[in-house]
């Protein structure tokens, strides 16, 4: 009999923001809306922080318009962003399509030597947080993105991150008033995961961003795709063994999959044999309003309260 992975280690938790730090604004997916991005930049600005847009937030690929400009030039972007000395800490403009074609054009050597800082982005944006995770043994943040509707529309959304960015020590304990129990039960492990498509595609590429799940809380979110696909995507991850030693998962927003009684449905079917505490409708992702969730950290679930409780700040 193989012996079981040790559990999945909590990864090094970047330091917290202050009033004047400079952030940079990247953007490693699909194009950006100025309007939406000068809007976010404002925003920012009234946190007393120091936007940077890098030089390429903006383009457009020449052929393929699905992309912010060509790969290489996203790469670099990122690269030159987390090697900037003055930067501390960078988040990616929205979200999108683009990272897995961009992720492995990135100067990892030199973003390991530039040190650690906070990561935000969510959707697409998964690719990158596991790379950080296993590239670099960063802990990130799956958070609202200042060009997406979000972020600029709804305020609770943007406290939630701003309180995560400036003072950490104050959402340890993260809920929803939406949220529900799916399977109940109380689990304790490191908190991974993301979109739920973007995770299945990960899985078979060689040297894949991923480290084993024992003992992780899985945290999985998706946007625009029919309960039929959810269940596809789940079923491949089941059927793989990636989902083999999971202690709990938090489940966020569905936006755009259907209705939401025939998604609850998948859920059901495909996650509670797995035996863990399930929650459901926690607040993150790709919904109207979305909370700020770390990856990387060790939290416990407690399925019948609905609630992430951190055992340490996001950041420290």
């Amino acid at each position: 009999m193989t012996p079981p992975s040790p559990p999945r280690p909590a990864l090094t938790r970047p330091g917290r923001l202050r009033p004047g730090d400079r952030v940079a604004i990247v953007a490693p997916s699909g194009p950006v809306e100025r309007e939406r991005l000068d809007s976010g930049v404002d925003v920012l600005r009234g946190w007393d922080l120091d936007p940077r847009v890098m030089p390429h937030v903006l383009d457009v690929h020449p052929r393929l318009d699905h992309l912010a400009g060509t790969d290489a030039d996203r790469a670099r972007d990122l690269t030159d962003a987390w090697c900037d000395p003055s930067v501390a800490a960078v988040l990616a403009a929205r979200g999108g399509y683009g990272v897995q074609r961009m992720v492995d054009l990135a100067d990892w050597d030199a973003m390991r030597a530039a040190g650690p800082k906070p990561f935000v982005g969510y959707s697409d944006l998964t690719v990158l947080h596991e790379a950080f995770a296993a590239r670099l043994g960063l802990a990130t943040l799956h958070g609202p993105m200042p060009a997406t509707v979000s972020f600029l529309k709804d305020g609770p959304t943007q406290e939630h991150l701003r309180a995560t960015l400036f003072a950490p020590e104050t959402v340890t304990a993260i809920t929803s008033p939406t949220a529900r129990t799916l399977v109940p039960g109380r689990a304790s492990g490191t908190t991974y995961g993301g979109c739920l498509s973007l995770l299945a595609g990960q899985t078979g590429v060689p040297g894949r961003d991923r480290a084993r799940p024992d003992g992780g809380i899985l945290m999985l979110e998706d946007v625009g795709e029919p309960p039929y696909r959810l269940d596809g995507y789940l079923t491949h991850l089941l059927r793989s063994g990636e989902l083999d030693g999971v202690a709990g998962v938090v489940l966020g927003s569905w936006h755009d999959c259907g209705p939401y009684e025939k998604v609850r449905e998948v859920l059901l079917d495909r996650l509670a044999p797995l035996g863990v505490p399930v929650v459901e409708e926690m607040g993150f992702g790709h919904g109207p309003a979305t909370l700020t969730v770390p990856l990387g950290v060790r939290a416990t679930l407690d399925a019948d309260t609905r609630t992430l409780t951190l055992q340490e700040p996001a950041l420290v």
